[in-house]
């Protein structure tokens, strides 16, 4: 059962326990070949909004964007057969498995974890230490740790970002209609969008405080990526019509009001 999304279970990490282990990384992504989205940071829109669709999703610690792999469930259309990412920009997400931090009720206190079922965990020394022959951080950790930490000061600016949305009202719950071979009525649901309507009315001073804050460059980001559902779905029809040929009524992907 994963947890996470990605993790199959997560442990923190102690000298005591893991103080021989090393990681020897794969260049493949079986571990998210079942992933049909993933959350994102507002720091990775200029880069994630070239390839994937950027969506919010209402979720335990407010509203969160999030990129769609896939069309299906289980399915993550951007690991290929060879378990390789085929897109340009890998989300930090998924970047940081199989590392991740776990937190405190209060979000003060920070704990490193792991999942130790990841393959390339080893005692044989293959790859990098995570502690020294004295039981300290290794530089490999320090510069994870750094990276995690980052990770979250972003993720904190991003909780920031959707209360914003949330607060100005700009956000309308839709469905996208695409249809597939087999499955002409597919749809994908549980999502919201900026209604560009609502932008438009906001009043100058609000438009002028959202661009300070990089706001205004982010909603537009997210508004534009929109246009990668219709290549997802292209790309799934085309994967599909080599192994199955089959008519698709319908077209390409539809965004409707959620009923």
């Amino acid at each position: 059962m994963k947890t996470l999304l990605i993790y199959n279970e997560v442990v923190p990490v102690t000298r005591k326990d893991h103080g021989s282990l090393s990681l020897k990384r794969s260049s493949t992504f079986e571990f998210a070949k079942e992933t049909n989205a993933t959350p994102l940071v507002v720091a990775e829109f200029p880069r994630a909004s070239q390839d994937y669709p950027i969506v919010f999703t209402e979720t335990a610690e407010g509203i969160i964007p999030s990129a769609i792999l896939g069309l299906r469930n289980n399915e993550n259309a951007f690991v290929g057969d060879d378990a390789t990412w085929q897109a340009g920009y890998i989300p930090a997400f998924i970047r940081r498995y199989p590392f991740v931090f776990s937190t405190d009720a209060e979000a003060k206190t920070f704990t490193l974890m792991i999942d130790p079922s990841y393959p390339g965990f080893n005692s044989e020394n293959r790859g990098e230490r995570l502690f020294d022959s004295d039981g300290e951080h290794t530089g490999f950790l320090d510069q994870t740790l750094a990276f995690l930490k980052d990770y979250q000061s972003h993720f904190e600016r991003t909780k920031a970002f959707g209360q914003k949305l949330a607060e100005l009202d700009l956000l309308d719950p839709v469905e996208a209609r695409v249809p597939l071979p087999n499955d002409p009525e597919r749809r994908l649901i549980g999502f919201k969008v900026v209604n560009r309507e609502k932008v438009k009315a906001l009043p100058a001073e609000t438009l002028a405080e959202l661009a300070r804050a990089d706001q205004l460059e982010f909603l537009y980001l997210h508004l534009f990526s929109l246009n990668n559902l219709t290549k997802l779905h292209g790309r799934l029809l085309t994967e599909d019509a080599l192994e199955q040929p089959a008519d698709v009524p319908g077209g390409t992907p539809e965004l409707a009001e959620a009923e």
